[in-house]
Formats: C-alpha cells, sequence, structure tokens
C-alpha cells in the first residue's frame, strides 16, 4: 500500500481549509472500509487522509426539536440499522442499512461514506430519498442544504465542490401511518453489492383516488439512484391489483441500466417490475392491516 499522513482535524474549518489546499490529494475518511481497499489496489493516490470520525456533529443520530432524524455523517450503519428510533420512526432506512454487507463491516461503515462513494448500487440511499432526506455540506463558504437527490452525480461523483464535505443527512418525520420495505437482490443470499434494490414508502391519503400516496426508489438501475415518479402517481390514481401491475410496469421504464459482470440489463428491468410490485403488495398489507 502507498504511504499517507494521517491528519485529524479538530474543526469543521480545519478540515475544510485541509481539502481546500490539497484539492484532490486529501479524503476526509469516517470508516474507511471503502477507501483502504481502493488505495491497496492502486485504484485511488491520496496524500493525506483525514480522520472527520471526532468532528462536531459527525457521531450524532437523534431526533431535532422539528421531528427530522439527524444522522452525522460517522454515523455506522449498524448504528442506525439497530437504533429503536430508526427502526420505530424510519423503518424503511433501517431495513436498507441493515443490508449493507456484513454484520462486521457495518460496524464501520458509515452512512455518510456510503453517500459519498456516490455508488448507484448504496443501500442507504433509495430509503432516504423516499424520505425526502436532505444533505448538509460544509464548505468554505460555510453551511450550505441539499436535497438527497440532487447530491448524486453520477457513478462516483457528487455535488460536493472543492473543500467541502458531508456533515450530517436530515430525514424528515413521514406521513402517519407510512409503511416502507427495501428488497435487494444480489448474487449471494447476505453481504453482497445490490444487483438492483428497490424502496417503497407509501401512507394513507384521503386526497388520492385510491387513498394512499407513494414514492419509490430504484437502486443500481441507472447513473444515480432515481425515483420511479410515473408508477408513484399511477399507484396514487389505483393500487388494486391490476392498477399495480401497470404502477410496476412504470417502475420498469423508468430505469436505465447496464450489462455488467453482476447481471444483464434486461434482467435488471425486469426484476424492477416484479420488486416493485412485492414491495407494494407488502406496503398495501402493511396499511391495511
Amino acid at each position: 500500500m502507498q504511504p499517507f499522513d494521517y491528519i485529524k482535524p479538530k474543526t469543521l474549518d480545519e478540515a475544510s481549509a485541509l481539502l481546500l489546499e490539497h484539492n484532490g490529494q486529501a479524503r476526509p475518511v469516517a470508516g474507511c472500509t471503502d477507501l483502504l481497499i481502493r488505495i491497496e489496489r492502486g485504484f485511488v493516490h491520496p496524500q493525506f487522509l483525514l480522520d472527520i470520525k471526532a468532528l462536531p456533529g459527525m457521531a450524532d443520530l437523534l431526533v431535532v426539536r422539528n421531528g427530522d432524524l439527524r444522522i452525522g455523517a460517522a454515523v455506522t450503519m449498524n448504528q442506525v440499522a439497530l437504533s429503536p428510533t430508526v427502526q420505530s420512526g424510519w423503518p424503511l432506512l433501517a431495513e436498507g442499512c441493515a443490508s449493507v454487507a456484513s454484520y462486521q463491516l457495518r460496524n464501520r461503515a458509515t452512512v455518510g461514506g456510503n453517500l459519498c462513494n456516490a455508488s448507484p448500487a448504496a443501500d442507504s440511499a433509495p430509503a432516504l430519498i423516499c424520505y425526502g432526506a436532505s444533505a448538509h455540506i460544509f464548505g468554505p463558504d460555510g453551511q450550505r442544504k441539499l436535497p438527497l437527490e440532487q447530491f448524486f452525480l453520477g457513478p462516483g461523483r457528487t455535488a460536493l465542490q472543492r473543500g467541502e464535505l458531508l456533515t450530517a443527512i436530515t430525514v424528515p418525520a413521514p406521513a402517519r401511518g407510512s409503511a416502507g420495505h427495501f428488497l435487494k437482490l444480489g448474487r449471494t443470499a447476505m453481504g453482497d453489492i445490490s444487483v438492483m434494490n428497490v424502496a417503497v414508502l407509501g401512507w394513507p391519503d384521503a386526497d388520492a383516488p385510491s387513498g394512499t400516496s407513494w414514492r419509490i426508489a430504484l437502486g443500481s438501475v441507472a447513473p444515480t439512484v432515481i425515483r420511479a415518479p410515473e408508477a408513484e402517481r399511477l399507484l396514487s390514481l389505483d393500487s388494486s391489483p391490476a392498477g399495480l401491475e401497470i404502477a410496476s410496469q412504470a417502475a420498469a421504464a423508468a430505469a436505465r441500466p447496464i450489462d455488467d459482470i453482476r447481471a444483464t440489463a434486461a434482467y435488471r428491468t425486469d426484476m424492477v417490475r416484479v420488486l416493485t410490485r412485492r414491495g407494494v403488495e407488502r406496503v398495501l398489507a402493511e396499511i391495511s392491516g
């Protein structure tokens, strides 16, 4: 492994200044489960690793005054997945985080790292997008906030600018009576990166013709995690078995997958249809139950 300097900044300002000074040669790290492998294999060659775990707010996992869930960027996947607060209030997110890799890896891997890798297969992102989460960013110009859907620009590319780092994610409280399910297809039953995944969130809505409103997010079927807005619209109009099938086909039509070593584009597209239908069926059963 190539040598690098380890730096532990004491403030967000110091971390931002170091990132700005060593543009491209300094990387913020928390769990470091992905970056160390990439360094070892020669994919990246940073000269400086900035340990951000102890910076203010990075370890927060709490409900703030307005009811939002605040997740510091250095909070681990297991802290989210096993939190009674998250399991009761944001269960779809707990499911997504629990599906990441192995239990041992989730003890180190962080939510912030999972998002900043900007992998289309990131398991935490679909649930967060369904909940309408926002990314909190600190940089040379201070704080800014961005809807998480706008944070991802492409594989490995985020909206972070020079000198900026992700500090936290806030997740609004879901609508009363909501239910969600995360469905993941991998080559193995546990521990594998997603071939594709689907997050489905539904809630009672008296103003919707079907009596329900929906959010559906798809992973590993496009350059970024995406929503399926036409499928959401169709389900709000008709969530009968026939309507569900039409909406599932609309979700599949929203996908833009590729062929790769893990699956063909055609297989991924068809599985979007299948898993969307299964997810909606489970959510409907939970809402009606």
